[in-house]
């Protein structure tokens, strides 16, 4: 029985109707109140930012949030399932994506991560996160009775690892730890054993004093200064003000300034006089906090907050095992990235590049979560119609 078998026997007047019935609509307003909070930001933070276009950027992020929605209802009609009975050509697929970023992609800041078509900047390892989800969702639905056993979580970790290390080269940091953030999600929803997400946690730290002190000290350094000093920096953010710190402090400075109300558009200095790197992207939070202040803050978190309740609920209800791994991949990538982003902008986590969902600017993340949002939905409608 597939989804829209019903409606076939419907009048269209009935179709809308029951379509309607079976939408999760607290998810749909708190991602719209997200979406136009992260439009009203984005507008207020780049009115300045290029001379003689006031609206450049709030135009194209109006642009990408009307495709991304577009998408969005694409999304809820696709048959996943498909995909996923074929996860290893699909994992092929990304492959070939991320690594020809490498070979032909846009170059920018130190960066190849975009694929230039000319009208518009595509990132591929975006999109990857949907399609890592639907890999590992079809991998473990098709060997569940591998579920607990070392050897099927080290494929997993590997399935995982290898575009996750791709991306990583490009440099994006940020987006192959979500990669790993929506592996851990997938086998918590699985059921994997404790003691391997133990030895998963105690490899990670082993990899990252390696990484991070280590392999600089023996002057075998895998990572570039620059990065290295983002991922250490908020340790210690007045070790180098003017440089590597510089964005942690403004941050802070941002964040404190709005006080408990906020300054307002005209009050936000750092905002406004451009002393806030990335105000409309990494640190759309800390622009936020500087012009609505602490409840402007907590209102934002409250947001967030009911979206991912939703999602989690959609998770718990679930009508097959592979719509629960997709949703709890997507929730885990929804949680680490709202996680880590606000941590880097309160300077409780290293900078790592994660933009904020459904507010930074960007189209291809904008794309990539409204794209996880109507598979969100979706399967909340295959459960409320009892699909197996």
């Amino acid at each position: 029985m597939t989804t829209f078998a019903p409606l076939r026997r419907l009048a269209l007047f009935d179709r809308v109707r029951y379509l309607a019935t079976r939408l999760d609509w607290l998810l749909l307003l708190g991602v719209g109140a997200l979406t136009v909070f992260g439009l009203r930001i984005v507008d207020i933070a780049t009115r300045d930012d290029i001379t003689g276009d006031a609206n450049f950027f709030s135009f194209r992020q109006l642009i990408y949030v009307a495709i991304g929605v577009a998408t969005m209802a694409i999304a809820m009609a696709v048959d996943l399932e498909r995909f996923a009975k074929r996860p290893w050509t699909l994992w092929g697929a990304l492959l070939g994506a991320v690594t020809i970023v490498l070979l032909v992609g846009t170059a920018a800041r130190g960066s190849r991560r975009w694929i230039d078509f000319g009208i518009f900047q595509f990132q591929p390892s975006e999109i990857g996160k949907i399609a890592m989800v639907i890999i590992l969702a079809g991998l473990v639905t098709e060997r569940r009775g591998e579920i607990g056993n070392a050897g099927f979580s080290l494929l997993l970790a590997g399935v995982t690892a290898l575009p996750a290390l791709i991306v990583f080269l490009q440099p994006d940091f940020g987006t192959s730890l979500v990669y790993f953030a929506i592996l851990g999600g997938i086998l918590f929803i699985a059921g994997v054993p404790w003691k391997h997400f133990a030895i998963a946690g105690g490899v990670m730290a082993a990899v990252a004093l390696l990484v991070l002190w280590v392999l600089p000290a023996v002057g075998a350094p895998i990572l570039r200064d620059y990065q290295v000093s983002r991922l250490t920096s908020f340790l210690d953010s007045s070790r180098d003000p003017s440089s590597t710190s510089y964005q942690v402090n403004q941050s802070r400075i941002a964040i404190g300034h709005g006080g408990a109300f906020g300054q307002g558009v005209d009050g936000a200095t750092q905002v406004g006089n451009d002393l806030l790197p990335e105000h409309h992207t990494d640190f759309i939070f800390a622009s936020l906090a500087e012009i609505y202040g602490f409840v402007g803050a907590g209102a934002l978190l409250l947001v967030f907050g009911l979206v991912l309740w939703r999602a989690l609920r959609i998770v718990t209800r679930a009508s097959t095992q592979f719509d629960q791994l997709v949703a709890g991949g997507i929730t885990a990538m929804l949680a680490f990235e709202v996680f880590v982003n606000i941590g880097m902008n309160v300077t409780i986590m290293p900078i790592t590049g994660i933009p904020l969902p459904f507010m930074s600017y960007g189209g291809s993340h904008t794309l990539t979560n409204l794209i996880a949002v109507g598979i969100l939905l979706r399967i909340h409608r295959r459960s409320n119609a009892g699909i197996h």
